[in-house]
């Protein structure tokens, strides 16, 4: 059976709403992926680390009792599981500050093998870190080789501006072995300066992969070599944005998964076939953001889960 791997950083999410901290949630945009495709039934291993404390262990019960193997998550004792604060504004919207105390040694462990078919997703600053990336890599090349679906969403954030000039070719090496890149708009513009998805996509030279460009109330733009679109969203009332774009990435791999998508099948969908696994991703964002958890609910999983 094929699986689906989620490579990423691991935080305890601290959420802040009118300077007062009211719940805490294990967190990280991989993370909160594996969890909703774990309380879908899809198997899902979650590839990351955090520390042999007790953040650590309260994040490790919390995968395991979600579905989510964390056979390849490497517990550190030289170091403390990392914290996020997340302020909520008015429409929202978080803004963050995170406290990280890692151990030299970092991401300490043997990486599983591939296979045709399975889905790799990995993204945010975890897939540009310097300390992690020799070795995610040589894992992102070896699942490039045996064509797995790979998926990528690069998640930059304001802060890491004034480092783009250092970061943005390992950004554009890890696009360039995506079969999949989503990102929002200010992702891009900040990336590549670009205004709009057409201009976006052009950047991705002459053998692009399949673009999923998310902006806000605007819509979803889908750019591949062959098709062009664009999704409307309808509007909700949101409670926190936290986990929508990594739900939207659950949305995209629980499609891909439940209708049998492979490598080959993928450079061929129809737009028909892409509609359906847009507006599948955009109920699953749209579902988070109406609550303050950062994955899909239980009840909510009930409707869409698989049986294996």
């Amino acid at each position: 059976m094929r699986k689906v791997y989620a490579i990423g950083e691991t935080v305890l999410d601290i959420l802040i709403k009118e300077k007062q901290p009211f719940t805490a949630k294990a967190g990280g945009a991989c993370l909160n992926t594996a969890v909703s495709l774990g309380r879908l039934n899809i198997p899902v291993q979650f590839i990351g680390e955090y520390g042999l404390d007790e953040v650590g262990n309260f994040i490790d019960l919390f995968l395991k009792n979600n579905n989510v193997n964390t056979d390849y998550v490497y517990r550190y004792y030289d170091g403390k599981s990392a914290l996020a604060l997340a302020f909520l504004n008015e429409n929202n919207d978080a803004s963050y500050d995170f406290y990280k105390i890692y151990p030299e040694k970092r991401l300490n462990i043997d990486f599983p093998h591939v296979n045709q078919d399975d889905i790799v997703l990995f993204g945010s600053f975890y897939a540009i870190t310097p300390e992690v990336r020799a070795k995610l890599m040589h894992f992102i090349k070896e699942a490039y080789k045996k064509k797995a679906i790979i998926i990528y969403d690069p998640n930059f954030r304001k802060q890491h501006l004034h480092d783009l000039p250092q970061l943005k070719p390992m950004i554009l090496e890890n696009i360039s072995f995506a079969s999949i890149v989503r990102g929002s708009h200010e992702d891009f513009s900040l990336i590549y300066g670009s205004k709009d998805a057409d201009e976006t996509f052009r950047q991705f030279g002459e053998k692009p992969p399949c673009m999923l460009y998310t902006s806000s109330t605007k819509g979803v733009f889908l750019r591949t070599p062959k098709l062009s679109a664009k999704f409307s969203i309808k509007s909700i009332v949101s409670k926190s944005t936290i986990g929508a774009g990594d739900n939207f990435n659950a949305g995209i791999v629980y499609s891909l998964f439940k209708n049998n998508i492979g490598h080959k099948q993928l450079q061929n969908l129809t737009l028909d076939e892409w509609k359906q696994i847009i507006e599948t991703a955009v109920e699953f964002a749209s579902h988070v953001c109406e609550n303050y958890d950062n994955y899909i609910s239980e009840k909510f999983a009930e409707k869409y889960r698989i049986n294996r």
